[in-house]
């Protein structure tokens, strides 16, 4: 029997076996991978992903599924739950006890969306404190809107400090829409698969804190020009010199700069 979903943990079943088709085929499952699953609910996807991996080690905060996963999955050996919060949870620490358990090198999950930005953050981490090749894949079944935002370019309407950070730490790929008449029951927006790969780019900024910054505030007012969102770091004149020197119009605003360029203006300031 499926638990009730519960709108405190922002539970929505994923039912729809093509989008669990499409989550498995994205995750380049490779028999010796170990996967991090965060927030596998009934098990849908977990069982689909354990007859594929050497290891699925499962997070799950709900106590009551938690039950649930034990009964139908505890058997298995290659399969280990966690109950905890992931934001919070020392996943390495804890494989400690379980020494034939692979830490996990993918993530495969269909996350709650109330706290996308903070997982993303424990998966990546942030310009000035990225988490080094933790993970060599990150799937994840996210909100329309987000997704849409984490792979936008420059130049477009869901460009933003969210494009820029999470593009700076991975490469992004939109993978598919998922509707939300694939869920259970159905949120009211629609979904989206989205792959992440870490990576280190080939020309960092030279002070990550700095364009950190530089972002954040860039981004705080989207009508404004850049040069009126930095003006509590950078006198305006000054500014509108640099962008000069840089061949960026001075008028420009934070959704027009790419993340190159936001990299070549921070290490100008450096």
């Amino acid at each position: 029997m499926t638990p009730n979903p519960r709108k405190r943990f922002a539970q929505h079943w994923l039912k729809s076996e093509k989008a669990l088709e499409q989550i498995i085929k994205a995750s380049e499952l490779q028999q010796q991978d170990s996967i991090l699953e965060i927030g596998p609910g009934t098990g849908i996807l977990t069982r689909r992903l354990l007859p594929e991996v050497k290891n699925v080690v499962a997070v799950e905060l709900d106590r009551d599924l938690c039950h649930g996963l034990v009964k139908s999955l505890g058997k298995i050996d290659h399969f280990l739950l966690l109950q905890g919060d992931i934001l919070t949870l020392d996943v390495k620490s804890q494989l400690i006890n379980f020494p034939h358990f692979l830490p996990p090198n993918k993530v495969v999950a269909n996350i709650p969306y109330n706290i996308t930005g903070p997982i993303l953050e424990k998966l990546l981490g942030k310009i000035s404190q990225p988490r080094h090749h933790n993970y060599d894949l990150i799937v994840l079944l996210v909100q329309k809107e987000v997704a849409q935002r984490i792979v936008s370019q420059s130049g477009t309407k869901t460009y933003g400090a969210l494009s820029v950070r999470i593009q700076y730490l991975a490469h992004c790929e939109y993978i598919c829409d998922v509707p939300s008449q694939a869920f259970y029951p159905p949120p009211k927006v629609d979904s989206a698969v989205i792959r992440l790969r870490p990576q280190t780019i080939a020309n960092p900024a030279m002070n990550p804190q700095q364009l950190e910054t530089l972002v954040k505030l860039g981004f705080s007012s989207r009508r404004k020009m850049l040069h009126n969102n930095l003006k509590s770091i950078i006198e305006r004149d000054s500014l509108t010199l640099i962008l000069e020197q840089l061949n960026i119009n001075p008028h420009v605003r934070a959704e027009d700069l790419s993340l190159e360029q936001w990299i070549i203006l921070s290490n100008y300031l450096s």
